[in-house]
């Protein structure tokens, strides 16, 4: 039954004359103010005081033990924590395979990597080189491989120690690498390496890449790798300070993710003392290539 309107008369009759603004308003702020966590209401959220203090421990109990049992979810939570970071996975790419066409001798480069682990310990290993055609031919030029202990040391970044051995040029050499690899700002994929070889030469490498995407499928990826030298070392024709730079830009399609053909421009030039090792030997110091090749990763 809706009441009625006398009764709604003296209900409000009887709230007018309460003091709201006194008695009712005091005793609810007053309640609230002993809840825990309301005595201080800007001690909370961002506005905590910075500190040290060990994370709170997880929790032992789990509801869904008190439904299925403790040894029911054991399965479960051990999937649930796999699938959330505690597994491993592996990938392999290859940022750089190419047949490189200039004038006088045409030739080739690889440059990729391969990974097994999980998100904070990995191990690694890498390889890059190259090589020229001559007399329908392929002869290799430079070669490396280095297998490295990768860890992260933040969301972007890792930190890389190992083993280097250079295949090509000959006499052949073995490097304790140390070097990190990330994302800088802006989406720069970048690396930058130490290399301290048996014969005590000291080496160096940084290189840089972005994907500039123009659509979707067409990524135009410029690309820019250093290489210096501490020391003159004259068994391997290099020199000290910067020992070559090369520049390249490549227009790559993704017909799928995993596997895009591109075609680009590469630059390469050698530079101070390895340059003057070049032309003693007859070579040429720089090269400018137009380049054909496939980016592809599974």
């Amino acid at each position: 039954m809706a009441p009625s309107s006398q009764t709604n008369g003296a209900a409000a009759d009887e709230m007018s004359g309460m003091d709201m603004s006194q008695g009712s308003g005091s005793a609810l702020d007053h309640n609230m103010a002993d809840m825990p966590g309301m005595k201080d209401r800007h001690s909370g959220g961002t506005s905590l005081s910075a500190g040290e203090a060990p994370a709170p421990a997880p929790p032992s109990d789990h509801y869904a033990d008190r439904v299925y049992g403790p040894a029911a979810m054991v399965d479960s939570r051990s999937s649930l924590q796999r699938e959330h970071g505690g597994t491993s996975t592996s990938f392999v790419s290859l940022n750089i395979a190419e047949y490189q066409v200039r004038n006088g001798k045409d030739g080739y480069r690889w440059d990729g990597e391969a990974w097994y682990g999980g998100d904070v310990n990995r191990l690694t290993l890498k390889s890059e080189g190259e090589g020229e055609f001559r007399g329908g031919k392929a002869f290799m030029e430079t070669a490396e491989i280095q297998a490295l202990y990768s860890r992260a040391i933040d969301p972007y970044w890792n930190l890389q120690a190992g083993v280097r051995y250079d295949f090509r040029p000959d006499p052949s050499r073995t490097y304790a690498t140390i070097g990190i690899e990330g994302v800088a700002p802006y989406w720069f994929e970048t690396e930058a390496a130490v290399f301290l070889s048996n014969k005590g030469e000291v080496l160096g490498r940084i290189e840089g890449y972005y994907d500039q995407r123009i659509t979707q499928r067409l990524i135009l990826q410029p690309r820019v790798e250093i290489n210096l030298s501490a020391q003159d070392v004259p068994e391997t024709r290099i020199g000290a300070g910067i020992t070559n730079a090369e520049f390249g830009l490549r227009l790559r399609y993704e017909l799928k993710r995993e596997f895009a053909p591109y075609i680009g421009i590469s630059y390469d030039r050698r530079m101070g003392r390895t340059a003057d090792f070049a032309r003693a030997d007859g070579e040429n110091v720089s090269a400018t290539s137009f380049v054909l090749g496939v980016r592809t990763w599974f």
